[in-house]
């Protein structure tokens, strides 16, 4: 890791919390990245009101099938929360006080907030990492789609989805639908965080999103990459050249080796001058 950190070392002990939720979490990497005024306890507040109006507003009732389609009808004609495809790769969906706010977000934060209100009548959702598109389970054979509405999905909608964001290259593969765990999220979260502040060149915001992910992988070969290369765009050259050794020693059969040992060789003749 780079110089300590004092905001990634508190984001650190708050994920290793067992007594926080991943609502909470995800709302403490907000107030830790760009909302330092964020009060958590209000959106918690304000999804526990979401959830105990969805329930009570519910018949007696317990087909799951019924839940699924009230709980569609609640968070998306109701509270009108939608996919964010205008803008979607705008960091801010990213962040749940902001998705919670503008009733807009991306899979991964409109999945969490799907899940959350799910709770509340009882029924028990499965996060699901699939690749690309985060998705929700009810069972293998009900897959959710929060960003389009709650949309059950069949095999060839999610082959769609793989074709879509890869190309024609990839297979459904069976395992893209296991539960993803909390840590894992946060993970992808920030990952999306990263990828933003890197493309905006906010490479300290990058760095930081590094570290936190480093704190919760500290052997992560893409992470120990993308540090070198943020490193390297903020001249920190000997520090660039240490985290992409770093990267080949852990990732040697890599497809980006011969890239990363150019970008070596670039950052060693500049540093000749």
């Amino acid at each position: 890791m780079s110089n300590f950190d004092p905001f990634v070392a508190e984001w650190i002990s708050y994920v290793k919390n067992p007594q926080y939720t991943l609502i909470e979490k995800c709302l403490k990497l907000a107030q830790i990245l760009e909302f330092p005024e964020l009060d958590i306890s209000q959106y918690i507040q304000k999804l526990n009101t979401y959830g105990n109006e969805l329930k009570n507003s519910m018949s007696e009732v317990q087909n799951p099938v019924y839940k699924i389609s009230m709980l569609n009808e609640y968070m998306f004609d109701t509270l009108e929360f939608h996919g964010n495809s205008d803008d979607y790769y705008n960091p801010r969906n990213n962040f749940l006080n902001v998705v919670i706010d503008m009733r807009s977000g991306i899979p991964i934060t409109l999945s969490i907030i799907y899940i959350e209100l799910a709770r509340y009548i009882g029924l028990e959702l499965k996060p699901v990492g699939f690749p690309g598109h985060f998705l929700v389970k009810y069972s293998e054979e009900m897959i959710l789609d929060p960003f389009n509405g709650g949309l059950l999905l069949d095999i060839d909608d999610l082959q769609d989805i793989l074709d879509t964001t890869y190309g024609e290259g990839v297979e459904f593969n069976p395992e893209y639908l296991n539960e993803i765990e909390p840590e894992k999220i946060l993970i992808r979260i920030s990952r999306n965080l990263k990828n933003s502040y890197t493309q905006s060149f906010n490479y300290p915001m990058a760095m930081r999103c590094i570290n936190m992910i480093l704190g919760l992988e500290p052997n992560s070969p893409e992470e120990i990459r993308d540090m070198g290369i943020v490193q390297s765009r903020m001249l920190q050259k000997d520090a660039a050249l240490q985290s992409l050794n770093r990267y080949l020693e852990l990732a040697p059969e890599a497809d980006d080796v011969d890239y990363v040992l150019e970008l070596i060789r670039n950052i060693k003749e500049n540093s000749n001058l």
